[in-house]
């Protein structure tokens, strides 16, 4: 077991990295123990399953739901939230229609990208000072609208995790969004597709085939415009299934060759005027492997699945013609069989026949959701999510048996998992360091807030390090607590805690929660017993515990004289520029396993203008600020 220990003068307050949550201890396990450990056998008394399984299950528990879960009983409980059709959650839904941009039809949407691009191609042409004002004007008016996009994206994935009912639902939506990665800054139409891709693949299909989710994946507009998949097509010396097509490619390859390398004024092309310069001599774009790379890698396989560079380029091929409608269309996915490549290949051993289309790509999809090797490889990413970074062997065999056996029921996968012994150990609980949206959503939940519909949640979310929809590369934000602790990360994380008990965060008010609203006068220990049971269900270490006691800011001496106006005061003015939401995000390098090093650290600091400058909090806000600051709180 690591600890990173922040010291300040004589206070320590250590923040687990690995192993045991603090004040968890386990005695070693014996060869009894673990010849003991059977399906029917739960480590944890009764009462601290349903804190863990609420720790692991939602996004925090809120006041009352663990009397809540023990009155409906547990495993009730959870096979209710492993089938979300059954729970009512009008009053999300209900709150989420705030939002009029996201809930348009993504045909509406793209059709008004579509005009905006041509109004903003003919105020380019404009020569006057006059005209160039109205290109500036132009300009700002698309940016404006691509913005209330992305926010209000960014809003609903955060009102959903603090409000709905199933919340499940909304674990495994988050889950699938990060295996499924796509950046919203990828390009000007990626926020018009996230809407549809958020609403009609991942959601519904969170905790159903995998088969189907994968198809979904594979023809949303967002992955396949992410991914470049869209301008994917055969290669010019590649049949196609249509001839008159594949002339026309054959004399375009002539014509490449006398493609100019500079245009009529001297200039080079830039990529944009290369591309119109080819369409207009018959050539075609070629193939694209980034999609056939990441479906392998990231989606289905995994890095060592046992896949070779042919694959990939087979599976590519298969994927030609997969692409997407014209925004005046409706932006929708479309198979063009006249740039798919139809001639033979071969996928991992399976011969795919030469003459044929979509069915191509379909083939590859059931190659892959049938695999084994899939079947590992999401039985293992789901038990890390749910019981610890580095999951027991036992339960990843279990649940990809289940994955197998159930062609990729995900809901029984899951199940496989949240009701095992190993979810239930001791080791397991508070065994999981919280992501930043995970630390913003259950502060909120703890606190009974309601669901915040302006950007402002989800901004600071953001500046914690985890900018929603803001991660550039496919891989997805890091699975392991580690790639989220660090020195810089742990005083966003104090700081986060005492603006939230200041009033800072939109919706909270510690001064309504029931268990607390009778202890403004009590003594100080009466106090933190309140705040120890209210936000850390009765368990907080003595170090936790002194610190409450005593009110002193662990980082009492730490220098942030020099630090402007935290985060909170800076959330509103950078509502003008939504940018600013992914600004934050740390360094995003493909298979780096130290990527994360900055996420929430001092980079984050200084882009969030600095979180050290808290209010000067005493009494029951101070206890609470700290105590949302504290390693249990910041486990799960």
């Amino acid at each position: 077991m690591r600890k990173l220990v922040l010291f300040a003068g004589a206070t320590a307050l250590p923040i687990l990295i690995a192993g045991s949550a603090a004040g968890q201890t386990s005695a070693p396990r014996t060869p009894t123990d673990a010849a003991a450990t059977r399906a029917d056998v739960r480590e944890l008394p009764a009462d601290q399953q349903i804190i863990h399984a609420l720790s692991r299950l939602t996004f925090g528990a809120k006041p009352g739901d663990v009397q809540r879960v023990r009155a409906i009983g547990l495993d009730k409980w959870i096979d209710q939230q492993l089938h979300p059709d059954r729970i009512d959650d009008s009053g999300i839904d209900a709150f989420v229609k705030r939002y009029p941009t996201i809930n348009g039809d993504q045909k509406e949407l793209l059709q008004q990208y579509n005009r905006d691009q041509q109004q903003r191609r003919q105020v380019k042409r404009a020569t006057t000072a006059a005209d160039s004002a109205a290109m500036r004007r132009e300009m700002q008016q698309m940016f404006n609208s691509r913005r209330t996009i992305v926010t209000e994206l960014q809003s609903a994935r955060v009102a959903r995790a603090v409000a709905s009912e199933r919340q499940l639902q909304e674990v495994m939506t988050d889950f699938w969004h990060n295996h499924f990665n796509v950046f919203a800054q990828k390009g000007a139409p990626e926020p018009y597709f996230l809407a549809d891709y958020d609403r009609a693949v991942i959601r519904p299909n969170s905790l159903g085939k995998f088969r189907d989710l994968l198809e979904g994946v594979a023809k949303s507009p967002a992955m396949l415009f992410y991914l470049d998949n869209a301008r994917s097509t055969a290669d010019s010396t590649r049949p196609t299934l249509a001839n008159a097509q594949r002339n026309r490619a054959r004399a375009g390859a002539g014509a490449m060759r006398r493609m100019p390398r500079r245009l009529p004024n001297g200039m080079t092309p830039t990529p944009e005027q290369m591309q119109r310069l080819q369409q207009q001599q018959g050539r075609r774009g070629g193939l694209n492997e980034n999609y056939g790379r990441e479906l392998l890698e990231l989606h289905t396989l995994g890095v060592d699945g046992g896949y070779t560079q042919q694959d990939v380029i087979n599976v590519a091929r298969a994927f030609t013609g997969w692409t997407i409608k014209q925004p005046q269309q409706g932006g929708g996915f479309i198979f063009r069989p006249q740039v798919h490549d139809a001639g033979e290949k071969v996928v991992l051993g399976n011969r795919l026949a030469a003459g044929r289309g979509i069915e191509d790509g379909e083939q590859v999809l059931d190659i892959l959701a049938r695999s084994p090797v899939t079947a590992r490889y999401i039985a293992t990413k789901l038990a890390r999510r749910f019981i610890s970074d580095v999951p027991p062997q036992a339960v990843v065999d279990r649940a990809a048996k289940t994955f197998l056996a159930t062609d990729g029921d995900i809901r029984e996968v899951v199940r496989s998992i949240v009701t095992s012994p190993e979810f239930f150990s001791r080791q397991a609980f508070r065994g999981k360091v919280k992501s930043p949206f995970e630390v913003v959503v259950s502060a909120m939940r703890a606190l009974n807030a309601q669901p915040d519909s302006t950007p402002r949640t989800a901004l600071v979310v953001a500046y914690l390090g985890q900018p929603i929809y803001g991660h550039q590369a496919p891989n997805g934000w890091p699975e392991t607590g580690e790639a989220w602790m660090n020195t810089g990360a742990i005083l966003n994380r104090i700081n986060f805690g005492m603006g939230v008990a200041a009033g800072r965060l939109p919706g909270v008010d510690i001064r309504g929660l029931a268990a607390l609203d009778t202890m403004q006068t009590a003594t100080r220990e009466k106090q933190v017993d309140a705040v120890v049971a209210s936000l850390l269900n009765g368990i907080a270490s003595p170090d936790t515990r002194a610190v409450l006691v005593s009110g002193e800011n662990p980082l009492a001496g730490r220098d942030t004289s020099a630090a402007p106006a935290d985060v909170f005061s800076e959330v509103a003015p950078a509502m003008q520029n939504s940018d600013q939401m992914m600004d934050a995000r740390p360094n995003t390098r493909r298979n780096n396993p130290n990527m994360p090093q900055q996420a929430g650290g001092k980079r984050a600091v200084l882009e969030g203008r600095g979180l050290g400058n808290i209010p000067q909090l005493t009494g029951l806000a101070q206890i609470v600020g700290l105590a949302l600051g504290s390693p249990e709180f910041q486990r799960r």
